[in-house]
């Protein structure tokens, strides 16, 4: 079969597209024949070494999957050959044709929800939905400031936060972004510039947030995009607000812990990946409000662009660059 492989620490551009053996199903597995892998960061760090997990090399980035099975391994009850589902592969694997992964990260997509779409529901929306309850709190009538309003994360903040009944404040890096975060229901938008930030372009924007949010400030302020627009979003915060920190695209922030004493705040780490380990209950419970939701119309994942595997490393590179719209997919089969 073939994948787009990692073989040394690099860039999207070191990715080769080659023949390798096919995957079995093992014990409490599935093999999927696999019909598209979505783009997320860990995809940029994976490939550089620079991820929390290193995949022994050669090894096929990209996590997120959908697709039909084509076996079920020894153990696994409650799924048949044909099934079409979504699935987390362990970290990699998934830019290749096929892939067994554990039949306990995968879920069935109900009848009528394509998979083109699901293949960008999990690592986004669930993350997102993970993060604005359990870690959030978010009640319906609170505002909520969305930070990268327009990527794959920030626009499933957006959709959940006005299906759970938010005021939801976009903020974006261009007009084309805007466009996008108010079409999937932002009540209003900010454009902010590109950082680097010196001292007072900082308190401009941090000035711009307070604006849109009004006197009262923004009561979870969801993050996932780090570096100089940390600080003055925190300063924006409402009194007892929950500051979301769920990615670092643009650098890791220093943030003055002063602000959280001056607004009685907490700064909540959001790390999924860890959560639906911890509690695979509520994972679950989480991903079947999100089909619930999507069947209802409240959320619709985007895919902007989808590319061929031989070009998926433009996708990886695409992201890398913050120059996506909602999500890209690769498509396989």
């Amino acid at each position: 079969m073939k994948a787009l492989l990692s073989r040394a620490p690099g860039g999207p551009e070191t990715l080769e597209l080659a023949e390798v053996p096919e995957p079995v199903a093992g014990k409490g597995e599935l093999l999927v024949r696999i019909q598209y892998c979505a783009i997320n960061y860990p995809d940029v760090l994976v490939i550089e070494d620079k991820y929390q997990f290193k995949p022994p090399r050669p090894f096929a980035p990209g996590s997120e999957v959908s697709g039909v099975v084509e076996a079920v391994g020894e153990g696994v009850e409650g799924w048949q050959v044909g099934d079409r589902l979504l699935a987390l592969t362990a970290s990699s694997g998934g830019l290749a044709e096929k892939v067994a992964v554990g039949a306990n990260r995968a879920f069935k997509v109900p009848d009528g929800l394509p998979l083109k779409e699901a293949s960008a529901l999990l690592m986004t929306y669930a993350t997102t939905i993970h993060g604005l309850l359990d870690r959030g709190h978010l009640q319906a009538g609170q505002t909520l400031l969305v930070l990268g309003a327009a990527g794959g994360v920030g626009l499933s903040a957006v959709e959940l936060g006005k299906a759970f009944g938010a005021r939801v404040i976009a903020a974006v890096s261009s007009a084309e972004k805007a466009y996008v975060a108010k079409a999937c229901g932002a009540d209003d938008v900010l454009i902010y510039d590109r950082a680097p930030f010196d001292k007072e372009q900082s308190k401009a924007l941090a000035d711009a947030f307070k604006a849109k949010l009004g006197p009262e400030g923004a009561h979870v302020i969801y993050d996932p995009v780090g570096g100089d627009y940390a600080e003055p979003a925190l300063r924006s915060i409402a009194w007892e607000g929950r500051y979301l920190v769920v990615g670092f695209p643009a650098g890791i922030p220093r943030l003055p812990l002063n602000l959280t004493l001056l607004k009685s705040c907490d700064v909540c780490g959001v790390f999924w990946g860890a959560f639906t380990m911890r509690e695979p209950k509520r994972h679950q419970e989480h991903v079947a409000t999100l089909f619930r939701l999507w069947q209802e119309g409240k959320i619709a994942p985007r895919v902007s662009e989808v590319y061929p595997l031989e070009r998926g490393g433009e996708a990886i590179a695409k992201l890398a660059n913050r120059g996506a719209v909602g999500k890209l997919v690769v498509e396989i089969a």
